[in-house]
């Protein structure tokens, strides 16, 4: 596995591996907070080992062991360092991989280089979590808590409580895809667990409605809960990746 880091454009280093392979090639894109080292990279990354296809992982800024501040981070900034990173590490087709949030930055990655898209996975994705699951599920309170002083804290399920920013929200409302059409053709397989209690499994419903592809399916895991990391779940993601990169052998 290689690895490195590679500069957003703005002075930040962001991380980076990548397995040399055929194509597609795999790219993940992890969710909010996370980074390159969880379990489903590391599951895609032996799956790619074996089959000696081309995976490429990645941190956004503020993430892992990328540089930058988390606190500044925007769905904007967080596109930006991923198209970084993809047109700077890999050529020819790619299988987008979006876990959570990376679900919503992988759409956006895909929307931009459509003829470059041979297939995308979404894990739980969250398009539009920042207006739909943080913005309209505040208070009044926290709403104008955030407006005056520009961040709230909310707590979280995975560690210590997290800053919600204004410029988190109001950038976020300039990236909403689930208004109207999107524009990927490609097959798209979109996993989520019914006992998701952060992003509702109906959102996997309704993005499949928004695409353009007549090739999606929306696969359901009645216990799985948002990390889809189980080994049952995590097989089913190999088994995910390997139809659509067999497809295109």
């Amino acid at each position: 596995m290689e690895s490195g880091c590679i500069d957003n454009g703005a002075g930040v280093a962001l991380a980076w591996q990548r397995l040399p392979g055929r194509g597609p090639c795999v790219v993940f894109f992890p969710g909010f907070r996370s980074d390159m080292t969880g379990d489903k990279a590391t599951s895609l990354a032996a799956l790619c080992a074996e089959l000696g296809r081309g995976l490429l992982l990645f941190d956004y800024s503020g993430h892992g062991q990328s540089g930058g501040s988390f606190d500044i981070g925007t769905i904007g900034s967080w596109q930006r360092d991923a198209s970084v990173v993809v047109d700077g590490l890999t050529q020819g087709p790619l299988l987008l991989v979006g876990s959570s949030m990376g679900g919503w930055i992988a759409t956006l990655v895909a929307l931009a280089r459509p003829e470059r898209v041979a297939g995308f996975i979404g894990i739980a994705a969250a398009p539009d979590f920042t207006e739909t699951m943080m913005w309209e599920a505040m208070t009044f309170e926290e709403r104008a808590t955030l407006m005056t002083e520009g961040v709230v804290h909310q707590p979280s399920e995975y560690g210590d409580p997290y800053p919600i920013t204004r410029a988190l929200i109001e950038d976020g409302r300039s990236h909403l895809v689930l208004g109207g059409p999107i524009g990927i053709d490609a097959p798209v397989r979109l996993l989520h667990g019914q006992a998701d209690r952060d992003v509702p499994w109906q959102v996997s419903l309704q993005l499949a409605e928004c695409l353009t592809s007549r090739d999606v399916r929306v696969v359901l895991v009645k216990d799985g809960e948002h990390r889809m990391s189980r080994p049952q779940d995590l097989a089913l993601l190999r088994a995910t990746v390997l139809e659509l990169v067999e497809d295109r052998a």
